[in-house]
């Protein structure tokens, strides 16, 4: 049940597992629940808009099956400072959910204040919830947290979300155990293709040198058997008495 300290929407937010296909279009293509509607409290997919179209809807995105949101989305209902953004498709979005990680490394540098996830300075959350569950710690409630927004419109009509692996999705500035790890990620995709030219280059220089070493090698294996059949056939010559 709604309150007014944890509205329903957004506990659907938290726990929603988004991307799933939706049970009234199963049989139609891109029938992802990528759509939360907000007075419905509800996920819903692009042909479900025709039924939503006077609500306040949000359009979730995803990267490396993990969910995100638009800064610039997420900002009109709650604030979002503070969560380490990035970027993809030129928009700034924050993850939804604390994503795992096995590191338990601790150096110097900023860190989540809830999962303690390396971060980039000055970010202190590493995703909406994690924010959340401090805010609800220090706080003892979401007051000053959540923004009044009467009008919430998507920004591409529920087109296509997924981050393609071509696509790049990286901090905003450099530094940082996450940043690194997807850099990494990304320039290994981008040398993908650059790796398959190499591979095959060098597998046709290879077949080239083995034909020349064939070639040369069956040269010079003839090469004695012909001098030693010139010299069978060859008279002996002796020297001149004087």
């Amino acid at each position: 049940m709604e309150t007014k300290e944890f509205p329903a929407w957004l506990e659907v937010l938290l726990k929603e597992k988004f991307f799933n296909a939706c049970l009234d279009h199963e049989d139609v293509k891109k029938n992802e629940k990528n759509i939360l509607c907000i007075d419905c409290c509800l996920s819903i997919c692009p042909h479900c808009l025709p039924s939503h179209n006077s609500h306040r809807l949000l359009q979730i995105r995803r990267y490396m099956y993990n969910d995100v949101l638009r800064v610039e989305d997420g900002s009109k209902l709650m604030d979002c400072s503070l969560i380490q953004p990035y970027i993809t498709n030129s928009s700034k979005v924050v993850f939804i959910n604390e994503r795992p990680h096995s590191r338990q490394f601790r150096g110097a540098g900023n860190f989540c204040y809830t999962c303690d996830r390396s971060l980039q300075s000055p970010y202190v959350f590493c995703s909406l919830s994690c924010k959340i569950s401090d805010v609800i710690m220090r706080q003892r409630g979401l007051s000053g947290f959540l923004h009044v927004c009467n009008v919430l419109h998507l920004t591409d009509e529920g087109a296509a979300t997924s981050t393609p692996p071509s696509s790049t999705l990286e901090p905003t500035e450099s530094g940082g155990d996450d940043g690194g790890v997807d850099m990494f990620w990304c320039q290994a995709l981008a040398c993908t293709a650059t790796s398959d030219v190499v591979r095959k280059k060098r597998s046709s220089l290879t077949t080239t040198c083995r034909r020349v070493t064939t070639a040369v090698a069956s040269a010079n294996t003839e090469a004695p058997v012909n001098f030693f059949n010139r010299r069978k056939n060859t008279p002996p010559q002796r020297a001149p008495l004087y």
